[in-house]
């Protein structure tokens, strides 16, 4: 080999050398590249994996939330429409009474409405036709008996005594202006009970009206007989 030759041999050799060189710190790095850009991989992997799970726990969460949420409305629409119903009850148990309580009843709510014990009662056709006299007159012995003076027991036994009592009320009640309740010519469109006026004021005592006006009294005393809350 001549001179030519061995430096030519010479310069392939570095140049091979070099390049192997050049080639094992590009593989090195490509390593280190890839195993960098694997770490963050996983990382990234991992974290967005995380975040997933709080995402879908956080998910539940406020789906359970509004799962609870709704069963309270429902729960609570559900009673309301059983109060509403028990109140409904109560309202047609009062409009079913026999002919005796209702008068009866009616008479005793006349007596604690009235002002004056002067005014007019105005109830439904129905009622006026069947029971309107019936009522004020027991509504005016009940207000005649209030204002009377006590008498003697023994001077009220047996007919004449009752006759005695009734005329003593009677006098005493003409001559305190009271006990002369009325049945009003006109009626009204009620479900039972009646409408008492007098000096232009109205007290409305129909059964539909006390029922509503005594629901928020009474909602509680009821929810706790239904549900035992």
């Amino acid at each position: 080999m001549n001179g030519l030759d061995k430096i030519t041999a010479r310069i392939a050799a570095d140049a091979q050398a070099q390049a192997d060189a050049i080639l094992s710190e590009g593989k090195a790095q490509a390593r280190a590249i890839t195993q960098s850009w694997e770490e963050k991989a996983r990382a990234e992997s991992g974290a967005i994996l995380a975040q997933g799970e709080r995402a879908a726990k956080e998910r539940l969460e406020r789906l359970d939330s509004m799962a609870q949420m709704e069963g309270c409305r429902l729960l609570l629409s559900a009673k309301q429409e059983m109060l509403s119903q028990a109140f409904d009850a109560a309202l047609e148990k009062l409009l079913s009474l026999p002919q005796e309580e209702y008068v009866e009843l009616l008479a005793k709510l006349c007596v604690k409405a009235s002002s004056t014990g002067r005014e007019e009662l105005i109830f439904s056709p129905a009622d006026k036709a069947k029971i309107g006299t019936k009522v004020a007159a027991r509504a005016n012995e009940l207000l005649a008996k209030a204002v009377a003076p006590k008498l003697p027991e023994a001077a009220t036994q047996g007919k004449l005594g009752a006759v005695l009592e009734t005329t003593v009320n009677t006098v005493t009640a003409i001559a305190k202006g009271t006990a002369m309740l009325t049945v009003a010519d006109e009626t009204r469109d009620i479900r039972g009970g009646f409408i008492l006026v007098g000096d232009g004021v109205e007290v409305n005592c129909a059964f539909d009206v006390l029922v509503r006006l005594s629901r928020p009294e009474l909602e509680r005393q009821v929810a706790q007989l239904l549900f035992g809350e």
